[in-house]
């Protein structure tokens, strides 16, 4: 079947499914959260047709990488509603092309009535280049938002590495196996500086997620379907944990180190030992 619009394009629709699979958890606020995919050739052929006549002027990021030159991605807009990406792709979302110097972004679709990139782009773009080293190129998808029980652990837990990686592993099965090397922590900083950006691409260096301290989580994956999986299960296990602290009453057991380990060998993972007592 040929493609008759943009929103047909599958990357472009499964972006737009993830923006509105985030706002339906309850994750994005006003103009809270923001995510970006880096575009795979087949995607860009596949949209090239849609692109705009002539492409927007080149704006400088502030940042540069050179292993993201020429490439292209898809992002959210600064300013505008996840809810309404449903309804209005072309002016809440758009298509960036970068320079072949690595530091600069020009729009060639969407983002209309003057939208910009996400204010985090400079975050996401730096993000996108460690992630594309460690991987080997394998993750494309950058996700930002604002689930309301991690961000609750941020307000009661120390913040380090090592006691979100063991509360997120030992309330629920599942997040030894989908996370094995534990999520990072950054703490409280301003959002959208080079401050933030930089921290958390140190983190992304060693994991797929970082926890914003008293703002939200930022994750990383090949696709959006894993991507928006990590962010969910990390929010699950979490929610479980606070359930957990509001009843008042003591932990009489959890997984201990000795079931963590043993879940090594079923699912072929190797958990971060740092991270172990």
């Amino acid at each position: 079947m040929a493609i008759g619009r943009m929103e047909e394009v599958p990357a472009v629709e499964g972006f737009i499914r993830l923006c509105t699979d985030g706002w339906e958890q309850g994750w994005h606020e006003r103009n809270g959260g923001n995510l970006t995919y880096r575009m795979k050739k087949e995607d860009v052929d596949a949209a090239r047709p849609f692109f705009d006549e002539t492409p927007r002027p080149w704006v400088n990021m502030g940042v540069q990488a050179d292993n993201l030159a020429g490439e292209y991605f898809i992002t959210t807009g600064s300013g505008r509603f996840m809810r309404n990406v449903q309804l209005d792709a072309a002016a809440n979302i758009g298509i960036v092309e970068i320079n072949d110097k690595g530091d600069s972004w020009r729009i060639v679709w969407g983002l209309g009535n003057g939208a910009r990139p996400t204010s985090e782009f400079p975050s996401h773009f730096m993000n996108h280049s460690v992630r594309k080293e460690v991987t080997g190129g394998a993750n494309r998808v950058i996700y930002h938002c604002h689930p309301a029980n991690i961000i609750a652990l941020t307000f009661i837990l120390p913040l380090d590495d090592k006691t979100f990686s063991r509360v997120l592993w030992q309330s629920m099965t599942e997040c030894p196996v989908i996370f094995p090397e534990g999520v990072g922590v950054v703490p409280w900083m301003v959002p959208g500086g080079p401050e933030i950006a930089q921290a958390t691409s140190r983190l992304m260096k060693k994991y797929q997620a970082a926890v914003w301290a008293h703002h939200g989580i930022f994750v990383s994956g090949p696709d959006f379907d894993t991507a928006f999986g990590l962010a969910h299960t990390i929010e699950k296990s979490a929610e479980i944990y606070v359930k957990i602290l509001s009843t008042g009453r003591p932990i009489l057991q959890t997984i201990t180190d000795e079931d963590l380990l043993a879940i090594e060998p079923s699912f072929h993972i190797t958990l971060n030992r740092e991270f172990l007592n």
